[in-house]
């Protein structure tokens, strides 16, 4: 009888995991996410999609900033710096679209004949059902 309970609270858990990987769903980029310069800002904004049933997802930006001269010299001084997003987007029907700016503040500004160069920058998105994703530009 014991063997008998085991076996079926085994199937039981069995079963409650395959259900579980099924509602998570396949999250991925719908297409490739785009990536905008505006002066001392980046702006992306994306698609994710085959997200299951979580209500949101949660995504963030992070990239570096530098002035660069106009002999494409990279100084090595306080014009360099991290910069990021990050916010909570709503999920409807297993997608949701984000849009994220992050703005790189200079002091002194990073005027011409300086221009700000973008690098390293990464997109990841997370949900509380265990999603990740990530893009980097």
């Amino acid at each position: 009888m014991k063997q008998r309970i085991l076996l079926l609270a085994g199937a039981a858990v069995a079963a409650l995991t395959v259900v579980g990987v099924a509602i998570a769903g396949n999250a991925h980029f719908v297409g490739t996410p785009t990536l905008t310069v505006d002066g001392n800002s980046i702006i992306i904004s994306g698609k994710v999609a085959g997200l299951g049933n979580v209500p949101q997802i949660h995504v963030e930006v992070t990239a570096d900033a530098q002035c660069v001269n106009p002999g494409t010299k990279k100084p090595k001084a306080s014009n360099k710096q991290s910069i990021g997003a990050g916010g909570d987007f709503p999920v409807q029907n297993g997608k949701a679209n984000f849009s994220l700016t992050a703005t790189a503040t200079f002091q002194p500004d990073c005027t011409p004949p300086m221009s700000l160069e973008f690098s390293n920058i990464t997109i990841t998105v997370t949900a509380a059902d265990g999603t990740f994703l990530q893009h980097t530009f």
